[in-house]
């Protein structure tokens, strides 16, 4: 086999390996992951994969011919919307599956236990970088059940505008991270004069300072040096605390994992984003959330997801996200077509259609349950979706604020992601890639192509490995270290 085709509708075929002039009928050289036309494409006439449209052909194309960005253009989306009417609720687990988890005061379960040191303006950031690099493992030997300190440190803060969408983003995420499960503790630490205000976040959101969570600001402790002082005197006296929790077997339902994907190619639709998708409709049926994110990324598909909307009034608020997206990028002079990446066209990948259409694949079959702002809290069960950009960090951000858990990311270009402090695994949409970087990658979804495995089995190893990383499990970007850097909170409107 050297193409894949997707379905009897579509008038391209994806090349397997590289395609040399005469084999397949290739009249041009076909680089391994383009598409193929295998039939004359008229210009203007619609593009089809996934049996979907995925642009129009900008000139006449013959059978055999090379397509890509040379000769397919991106045109807006103008879809006829239908809401609810491709609900198809996971069946009940006969099951119930189980992981060994941190059980938390609020009720929710976390994978890990670390202690957060989250700065509210970019001048506190050396602060708190200093005070977690204190906490070395070294240091940490005598709390086993402490997985590490780490500093959450942004370039913002201030110089915004005190309300409004990103004010009030940045606030959601400073909040979702003190509560993210997979914090035992937590240390805020700001400069004083900041505009996101400590005080505010903690009044607005309920905050309760207590052993677990204090809060501190340079100007009112002394300066630089008294303030990394007493942060580490703060975090040493919650250490004994935070050591105290320890693993209990709980439901796979108190899972929610971050579906999100990065260096996509032409296999990202094809492998790893359908069998991430099995895996999220396998922990939907144990009662377990799948957050899907990055608006930019379902543009074209959303005709999709609407249709699995529980209901009209979800629909309608993913629709609005698409009308904001549309008007945000016109208002900076951009495309919804930007979207795709030099390295996701190397890929094969032409326009934002064809890439949506493989994302949303993530999402798995069942209805979806609720739509949420960036890094609002997820509190719907099953298969839902946040607003984000595509950009992975800013978007992972934003989906461990709203509670996940757990990361699960699908690359096929390659992508050196992780997370802190909700686990990052990785799953390859190709065998080569695969070999290449298999340091990097927890499982591979090439298999699907080059074995002959089924999306059903390479899913069902994705969902068993969420189990145990909820666990302990290490990824291979976690025991890399992976994840201290990739803490980006979304920065919406002007800065002045």
């Amino acid at each position: 086999m050297t193409t894949v085709s997707l379905s009897e509708q579509d008038n391209v075929v994806t090349a397997i390996k590289p395609l040399e002039i005469g084999t397949d009928g290739a009249t041009q050289l076909i680089p391994r992951g383009h598409k193929m036309a295998v039939a004359d494409i008229a210009q203007g006439a619609p593009v089809r994969k996934y049996a979907q449209i995925i642009g129009y052909a900008a000139e006449d194309i013959a059978k055999g011919a090379h397509v890509h960005t040379h000769n397919l253009e991106f045109r807006g989306v103008d879809t006829e919307y239908e809401f609810s009417t491709n609900l198809r609720p996971a069946p009940k687990a006969t099951v119930q599956d189980t992981f060994m988890g941190y059980k938390r005061a609020t009720g929710r379960v976390g994978t890990r236990n670390y202690i957060a040191v989250l700065t509210s303006v970019n001048c506190s950031a050396t602060a708190a970088r200093m005070i977690a690099a204190h906490f070395t493992p070294d240091t940490l030997t005598d709390y086993p059940n402490v997985d590490g300190v780490v500093a959450f440190v942004h370039g913002t803060g201030c110089g915004m505008a005190g309300s409004g969408d990103g004010f009030e983003a940045l606030q959601r995420v400073m909040w979702g991270y003190a509560k993210n499960p997979n914090i035992g503790g937590v240390l805020m630490a700001g400069l004083g004069c900041e505009m996101n205000q400590i005080d505010w976040l903690v009044e607005a959101y309920g905050l309760k300072p207590g052993p677990l969570f204090q809060s501190m600001n340079i100007q009112d402790v002394g300066g630089l040096q008294k303030t990394i002082s007493l942060g580490i005197k703060k975090i040493q006296e919650m250490l004994p605390v935070v050591n105290a929790s320890t693993r209990e077997e709980v439901p796979a339902s108190e899972l929610m994992v971050a579906l999100q994907c990065g260096g996509s190619d032409a296999w990202s639709g094809v492998t790893a984003n359908p069998a991430v998708g099995h895996a999220c409709d396998l922990l939907v049926a144990q009662g377990g959330t799948g957050v899907l994110a990055e608006t930019p990324e379902i543009y074209g598909a959303e005709h999709l997801l609407t249709a699995r909307a529980i209901d009209r009034a979800t629909g309608d608020k993913l629709l609005g996200l698409i009308a904001w997206w549309e008007d945000y990028t016109a208002r900076n002079m951009g495309s919804m077509d930007n979207n795709p990446s030099p390295g996701n066209k190397k890929g094969g990948l032409t326009t934002i259609l064809e890439k949506s259409l493989g994302a949303a694949a993530k999402g798995g079959t069942t209805p979806l349950m609720g739509v949420y702002k960036y890094a609002e809290p997820v509190t719907a069960k099953g298969f839902t979706f946040m607003d984000s950009p595509g950009y992975d960090p800013v978007s992972v951000t934003g989906q461990i604020a709203s509670g996940c858990n757990l990361v699960c990311f699908t690359t096929g270009r390659g992508s050196a992601f992780g997370a802190k402090p909700s686990p990052s695994m990785k799953v390859a949409t190709n065998t080569e890639m695969y070999s290449r970087l298999s340091d990097d990658m927890d499982i591979n979804a090439g298999t699907i192509l080059s074995d002959g495995k089924s999306v059903e089995d390479v899913g069902r190893e994705i969902y068993e490995m969420w189990l145990r990383m909820a666990s302990g499990e290490l990824s291979k970007s976690e025991a890399q270290g992976l994840g201290d850097y990739e803490f980006v909170p979304w920065q919406i409107g002007a800065t002045m």
